[in-house]
């Protein structure tokens, strides 16, 4: 992964774009379809040479990168505080994920196992696909601690199928925050080169 402004910029769209799927399904029960199938093939592209085949298309990600915008825009005084908090608390987890190697190849057995299902059912959001890669959530990355806690309607966070997506999606999103790690991303890059992250959205949004 080249360590580039715009890689970073994506990968931090994916970030935005996982968590405000897990928002919609938390308050609403239901989210974009298109928009969750690509948040789910990215757990399965890890022979990509480049972001843009982990996600298929930046414009997939649109949502995401106007998210980031907004939030870069916003500079901590306002914006969606929700999704912020999802995504220092992905950001947060996958640094304590890649400091434990044997968590890393349980996640990575588990994606795997995952992908076979993907493969026998041709569809990478199939029910059984999806609760295999919440439960590999469930065993790895929740174990580490601290949990992320989603707020929303217990009527749809209490709903298995509900509860299985959205744990899915923040799979999805500790893959974005290893994407964004690999790219160079920091917790000094958010804090000091905004403008720079921002220009780099918008840019990629104008084209």
């Amino acid at each position: 992964m080249e360590s580039t402004q715009r890689n970073r910029v994506i990968a931090l769209a994916a970030l935005f774009q996982a968590v405000s799927l897990v928002k919609d399904l938390a308050w609403h029960g239901r989210c974009d379809a298109d928009e969750f199938r690509t948040m789910v093939g990215s757990l399965f592209s890890f022979e990509a040479t480049g972001i843009d085949g982990i996600y298929g298309n930046v414009h997939r990600l649109r949502r995401g990168m106007e998210l980031v915008a907004s939030q870069l825009q916003a500079g901590g005084r306002g914006g969606e505080m929700e999704l912020t908090r999802y995504a220092v608390g992905l950001l947060f987890l996958e640094r304590k994920l890649m400091k434990q190697p044997e968590m890393v190849n349980r996640l990575r057995e588990g994606i795997q196992s995952a992908e076979r299902q993907r493969d026998y059912f041709d569809d990478p959001t199939h029910p059984s696909v999806v609760s295999a890669l919440a439960q590999t959530y469930q065993d790895t990355i929740s174990e580490l601690g601290p949990r992320i806690l989603v707020q929303g309607e217990q009527a749809h966070l209490s709903n298995e199928d509900n509860a299985a997506r959205i744990r899915t999606l923040l799979l999805a999103g500790i893959r974005a925050a290893v994407l964004w790690r690999q790219a160079g991303g920091s917790r000094w890059r958010l804090l000091f080169s905004r403008s720079g992250l921002l220009r780099e959205a918008r840019a990629i949004m104008a084209h």
